[in-house]
């Protein structure tokens, strides 16, 4: 197991996800900080452009999470319900976002 697989990943729909990484470290992110931050090629080109991920008009709020799902070995998914669904959150990117907060 490498220092960037989680050894827990626990998930709660309402505020966020907390993983505790192999190497013993543990790290919390909050659903908006994954939510602005999403990976995927659209949210990408949003914030090259200036525009908002989340709020966005007419999206629900709270933000809440509908489904995570594993994708194999690589990282986590996630099904938002504001509709969005297509982000791929990989472990080394979790893991790099994670190294500047306290474990």
């Amino acid at each position: 197991m490498s220092d960037l697989e989680p050894r827990s990943v626990d998930v709660d729909r309402e505020q966020g996800v907390t993983i505790t990484w192999s190497e013993g470290g543990v790290a919390t992110f909050d659903l908006v900080e994954l939510r602005v931050n999403c990976p995927c090629a659209e949210c990408r080109e949003r914030r090259a452009a200036g525009e908002a991920i989340w709020p966005r008009p007419g999206v629900p709020e709270p933000l809440a999470l509908l489904d995570a799902n594993l994708v194999g070995a690589y990282g986590m998914a996630f099904q938002w319900n504001d509709g969005h669904h297509t982000g791929i959150y990989t472990w080394e990117t979790l893991h790099r976002w994670s190294e500047g907060q306290k474990s």
